[in-house]
């Protein structure tokens, strides 16, 4: 399918401070990582895989065709850079997976036959809760 190696080495990180509260320490240590990926200069990918993901990741994509992820959810820089390229990795993969497409079959003879018998089983219990027509 793709070579993740290759992949991987096409990644570009910066280390950003973490937002949010925290003590003295967090004001002196980048522990988010931001993952950079442009889809539109890599050679690990086809053409057509290129257009499946520009077409599926559309949603997540810079003007530019840049994918960008973050992670900061340990306090290691280390463990969010391995957390954002296995995030990464599956975004891909996913993204890449063409669906089976449903074959539409026919409605068996016996189904037919079920539904109208329960139906008319279902009429003819309304029928009998009628008051007689003495006419």
């Amino acid at each position: 399918m793709f070579e993740k190696e290759k992949l991987i080495n096409e990644l570009s990180f910066k280390a950003i401070r973490s937002s949010g509260s925290g003590g003295q320490h967090v004001n002196k240590v980048s522990s988010k990582i931001e993952l950079t990926f442009n889809l539109n200069t890599t050679i690990v990918f086809t053409e057509t895989q290129k257009e499946r993901l520009f077409i599926k990741l559309q949603n997540r994509l810079t003007n530019d065709g840049v994918l960008i992820l973050q992670c900061d959810e340990s306090r290691s820089q280390h463990k969010n850079k391995e957390l954002a390229i296995t995030r990464f990795l599956e975004l891909i993969t996913s993204a890449l997976k063409v669906r089976k497409r449903r074959i539409p079959t026919k409605i068996p003879k016996s189904v037919i036959k079920k539904r109208l018998k329960s139906k008319k089983q279902l009429s003819d219990k309304k029928a009998n809760r009628r008051k007689p027509n003495l006419d």
